[in-house]
């Protein structure tokens, strides 16, 4: 039987991290500290384990529809035409839509607002310091498809394997064009666009920290340090395929929408922006989430989909990913190039340190927000004095990426570690050593790192050497 938690004043809460000893503080930090090391009773696996679990496919409404999606085989083609007539004949086919219909029902791209906006976000501007291009992310397009695995049409049938089946018959006139998917390569000049609107493919460019300063340590600096990193994409491989169930009900006007995520609220409102309804005339019911990690947060283009077909043919309709389809279309994460360069003087102490981040966004630009947390924690938990980066964005022909386990900070924190001890090999330095003279020191909290992000609190030193 576990203790009750003791009343913890917030003043205590703030001194927990602090040195000595007093009556208050020791029962703050048992109260805290209680359980770490021990095994915590799990609340709900006996639900779970029991088959009793509530995920996006173990809803089914009456008169359920099933959907299946038409995606492109090209990383890069115009969309000629799309022939549904034959698909559209085979038995069970209730309706076929493509990007022409999107358009002429007036639905919206999906508003994902990528940039981040905080007061502690580093601000992210395009090259001429303006407003960004983040590509407009119909449901379905009209145009072009711009990444393998794209939808290009829906399918909605009375069966799954009706629906799946008459996909296979929807014929796609395709153009195939030039096309990019590698990050550095992006930048490149001559590199294929992605979007008229941005030739190059760079849609963010902004400098952060002290340039000029930061050129003149490096060059006279005793000791310089580069190297460049590829932190590869990933994907989240959920235990759980995405799946969405919308209905939309005649008599109210109202959308209910069935999906897992780690963010209904705001899924409700971008849905209700991209259908042009009211907020409060969409609801989205998320339960038991097979995985996330930040795969599942922002709206996917089934989730309005499912909506939209159901008040089109005024019946629920259902989708479910296959495991093929989330591999090449669940958002992705990573996907940073970096180029880092390190000034010390004679004895190992971090004189400055310069960067160039460039992220790849993918067709579309859902979230920049790895980007802008990455460029914050360029020196990682280094006293760097001086420091300057470059950090950009690129569409490439693939999948979007997204807010992924701890938002760019791995990536970044990646780069510095491996640059320390590349300075270390290359320098003859003692590894530990050179970390310990270098580590933010606990006195220095509250601290400002040399591109302007707060630390709150730090015991750096005591993480890496175990003290």
């Amino acid at each position: 039987m576990t203790r009750p938690t003791p009343d913890i004043s917030p003043a205590a809460l703030n001194d927990v991290r602090q040195e000595g000893n007093s009556p208050e503080l020791d029962l703050v930090r048992k109260a805290l500290f209680q359980h770490v090391g021990k095994p915590i009773p799990r609340k709900e696996d006996r639900r779970l384990t029991t088959g009793k679990g509530r995920f996006s496919d173990d809803f089914s409404l009456p008169g359920q529809t099933y959907a299946a999606m038409v995606r492109s085989p090209y990383p890069h083609a115009r969309i000629l035409g799309i022939d549904t007539a034959d698909a559209l004949a085979m038995p069970g086919v209730l309706t076929i839509l493509t990007g022409q219909d999107v358009r002429d029902d007036g639905l919206l791209p999906v508003p994902h607002n990528p940039v981040p906006s905080t007061n502690f976000d580093m601000k992210l501007t395009a090259p001429d310091g303006g407003i960004p291009f983040i590509g407009p992310h119909y449901l379905l397009p009209t145009d072009k498809a711009r990444h393998v695995g794209e939808a290009v049409a829906i399918v909605v049938a009375e069966t799954s394997a009706q629906a799946v089946d008459a996909a296979e018959q929807v014929m796609v006139d395709y153009e195939e064009l030039p096309h990019i998917t590698g990050t550095a390569a992006a930048a490149e000049p001559g590199a294929a666009s992605v979007w008229d609107e941005v030739p190059d493919n760079v849609f963010i460019d902004t400098k952060f920290g002290d340039w000029a300063a930061t050129d003149a340590v490096f060059a006279s600096a005793r000791h310089v340090v580069r190297a460049d990193f590829h932190i590869d994409r990933v994907t989240a491989m959920t235990l759980e395929p995405r799946a969405a169930l919308g209905s939309f009900d005649q008599e109210t006007g109202r959308y209910t929408l069935y999906a897992g995520s780690g963010g209904a609220v705001r899924q409700k409102g971008e849905l209700s922006k991209v259908l042009g309804v009211e907020a409060d005339r969409v609801r989205v019911l998320s339960f038991d989430v097979g995985g996330n990690f930040g795969a599942r947060n922002r709206v996917y283009v089934e989730f309005g989909l499912v909506l939209w077909a159901s008040r089109r043919i005024g019946r629920p309709v259902k989708f479910t990913a296959t495991r093929s389809e989330a591999f090449l279309t669940d958002y992705q994460g990573r996907d940073l190039v970096t180029k880092v360069e390190l000034a010390l003087d004679e004895n190992g102490k971090f004189l400055a340190l310069r960067a160039d981040n460039l992220s790849n966004v993918g067709a579309r630009c859902v979230s920049l927000s790895p980007l802008s947390k990455g460029s914050g924690l360029i020196t990682g938990s280094y006293d760097i004095p001086i420091a300057a980066l470059r950090a950009r964005a690129v569409f490439t022909n693939t999948m979007c990426t997204q807010a992924y386990r701890s938002s760019g900070r791995p990536e970044v924190t990646y780069a510095i570690e491996r640059l320390v001890e590349l300075a270390a090999f290359e320098l003859g330095f003692d590894l530990l050593e050179l970390r310990r003279k270098n580590l933010i020191p606990e006195s220095a909290m509250p601290y400002t790192n040399a591109v302007g992000s707060i630390y709150d609190s730090g015991q750096y030193e005591k993480i890496w050497t175990g003290c």
